[in-house]
């Protein structure tokens, strides 16, 4: 069963690998002050998951709850694929979310990898808000009222 297990973890390792590539390959290509509101849109995804039961099976449909894992990964980059700006956004925070809560406290060697990589990009997503000059604006003319 144990050789099972890990056959399965390492083709989920490669196919969390492939789509973090492609993830990673649109988020690079967003303007930046999308990338900052997409930064806040993944951090709101990850905390409404982590209200969930099982936060890594986040997006997969309820009837689907009994697989080891979800299908919100999979979603997730159906919508960043998407030509609509707004749906890929939503569709790459949900990847996001999901990946993360998937990836975090894993027990499978070849998946923490990922998990890392994940939590770069997540870093440069929340660096990018942080030097939004339309946050600082905001700041300062509430402040200022």
């Amino acid at each position: 069963m144990r050789i099972v297990t890990r056959l399965i973890a390492m083709n989920r390792a490669r196919l969390l690998g492939r789509q973090l590539r492609e993830i990673e390959r649109q988020v690079h290509n967003l303007p930046k002050r999308t990338r900052a509101r997409l930064g806040t849109m993944a951090l709101r995804e990850i905390g409404q998951a982590s209200r969930c039961d099982f936060p890594h099976l986040y997006g997969t449909p309820p009837e689907e709850r009994y697989l080891a894992w979800g299908q919100g990964t999979d979603i997730g980059l159906a919508r960043a694929r998407s030509d609509n700006a707004e749906v890929a956004m939503r569709g790459i925070a949900l990847w996001l979310a999901v990946a993360y809560h998937e990836t975090k406290n894993t027990p499978h060697e070849n998946i923490r990898p990922h998990h890392r990589d994940l939590m770069r990009l997540l870093r440069e997503l929340k660096e990018q808000h942080r030097a939004d000059p339309m946050q600082e604006w905001g700041v300062q003319a509430t402040a200022a009222a």
